[in-house]
C-alpha cells in the first residue's frame, strides 16, 4: 500500500512549484504554423492506472493520429499534480509539453497551503477542459454504515481515507463531518486506488473517492455507497441519495483539462485543442467516457477558468464558514 502522504511534503513540492517560471517563447510565426514536427510530451501529475492517467492515455491515443505525430505520456506523480505541475511551467512554451492538469489543484490544494505556494490555473495557457466526475462516499460494509444519519448516529469517531491532502476527496468529506458534527480523523493516501483499498481492507471506515474508481466495488458488494456529492443522483446510482438530499452542503467535484506552459503561440493551442476535439468526437472515447461514468466539459479555456477560479472562491468561502483547516498538520 503507498504511505500516506505527508503534508509537509505536499507544502515543500508546492512550494517548487511557485518558483517554477515559463522559458519565453521564441516560436516563429513558421514554426506554429508547421506545428507539430515532432512528438509532443503529455505529463501526468498522478500515478499509472488512476484516473487522470487512464483519461490522458485515451485522448493522447485519438489526439496523436490527427496531429500525425506521437504523444508520449510521462507519469510525474506527487502532491496532488503539483510536481508535474511545477515541470510544465518551466518547460519551452511550444506547445512540445504540456499537461492534464486536475481541477483539484487549482481550487481546492490552494485552500491547503500558503497562497504564495499554491500552482495558480492562471498561470498557464488552458488548451481545452476534458471531463468531470463526481465523488461517492463508500463505507466498508462491516461498520453497518448505509446513510450519513447511520455515522452520525454511531456517536463514534470516524476514520476517513482521501487521495491526499489538498484534493476533492478531502474537502468532500471534511465538508461533510463538519456538518454533521462528527468526529472524524483523515488518512491521506497518495490517489484513489489506495483509499479504495484502505475501505476495502477495514484500515479506515469510509473513503470519498470518485464514482468510476467505486463502481466495480460497489456492484459487487465490497462498498456499501453512503451518498453522491453530485449536484442530482447519477442515473446509474438512482437509489444512492446526494449530500444535498442528506441535509448538507458540499458542492465538490473532479475537473481535469489539458494546459501549456503560459506564452504557448495561439497558433499552437488552437492546433492541439482541435486535435483534442477529434478525441472527443471519437466513438471510442465517448465509449471510455461511459465506462468511467465521466460528465463531458469539453470547454474552451476561457470558460474552463471561470469554472475553475469560481470554484476556489466557493470552496474559499465554505471553508472558512466551516472552520475548517485543511493544510493535514
Amino acid at each position: 500500500m503507498n504511505r500516506a502522504l505527508p503534508a509537509l511534503g505536499l507544502t515543500a513540492a508546492l512550494a517548487l512549484s511557485g518558483c517554477g517560471g515559463n522559458l519565453g517563447s521564441d516560436e516563429s510565426g513558421e514554426g506554429a504554423a508547421s506545428y507539430p514536427e515532432r512528438a509532443v510530451t503529455l505529463l501526468i501529475g498522478q500515478d499509472a492506472g488512476g484516473s487522470t492517467d487512464l483519461i490522458g492515455r485515451a485522448l493522447a491515443e485519438q489526439a496523436s493520429a490527427d496531429l500525425k505525430q506521437p504523444i508520449t505520456v510521462q507519469n510525474r506523480p506527487g502532491a496532488n499534480g503539483a510536481v508535474a505541475a511545477k515541470e510544465l511551467a518551466g518547460s519551452k512554451a511550444d506547445g512540445y509539453t504540456i499537461m492534464v492538469f486536475v481541477g483539484s489543484l487549482a481550487y481546492i490544494t490552494p485552500l491547503a497551503v500558503p497562497a504564495d505556494q499554491a500552482v495558480d490555473i492562471n498561470n498557464y495557457e488552458v488548451v481545452t477542459g476534458i471531463s468531470q466526475d463526481d465523488f461517492v462516499l463508500i463505507a466498508n460494509p462491516r461498520t453497518g454504515f448505509k446513510t450519513v444519519k447511520d455515522i452520525v448516529d454511531a456517536k463514534r469517531p470516524v476514520k476517513f481515507a482521501t487521495t491526499g491532502v489538498g484534493t476533492g476527496s478531502q474537502l468532500t468529506q471534511t465538508l461533510l463531518f463538519a456538518q454533521a458534527g462528527v468526529d472524524a480523523t483523515a488518512v491521506p493516501f497518495n490517489g484513489g486506488a489506495p483509499a479504495l483499498t484502505a475501505v476495502l481492507g477495514g484500515q479506515v471506515d469510509v473513503a470519498a473517492v470518485q464514482l468510476g474508481e467505486a463502481k466495480k466495488q460497489i456492484e459487487a458488494g465490497k462498498a456499501t455507497p453512503i451518498v453522491t456529492f453530485a449536484e442530482k443522483r447519477p442515473s446509474y446510482m438512482q437509489d444512492t441519495p446526494t449530500a444535498t438530499e442528506a441535509g448538507y452542503t458540499v458542492p465538490v467535484q473532479q475537473s481535469r483539462a489539458v494546459v501549456a506552459p503560459k506564452g504557448t503561440p495561439k497558433e499552437v493551442v488552437d492546433r492541439l485543442r482541435a486535435a483534442f476535439q477529434k478525441s472527443f468526437e471519437s466513438q471510442a472515447y465517448k465509449d471510455f467516457n461511459t465506462e468511467r461514468l465521466l460528465t463531458a466539459n469539453e470547454v474552451d479555456g476561457a470558460t474552463l477558468l471561470g469554472q475553475w477560479n469560481g470554484s476556489l472562491t466557493q470552496y474559499k468561502d465554505l471553508v472558512a464558514q466551516h472552520k475548517i483547516d485543511l493544510s493535514g498538520k
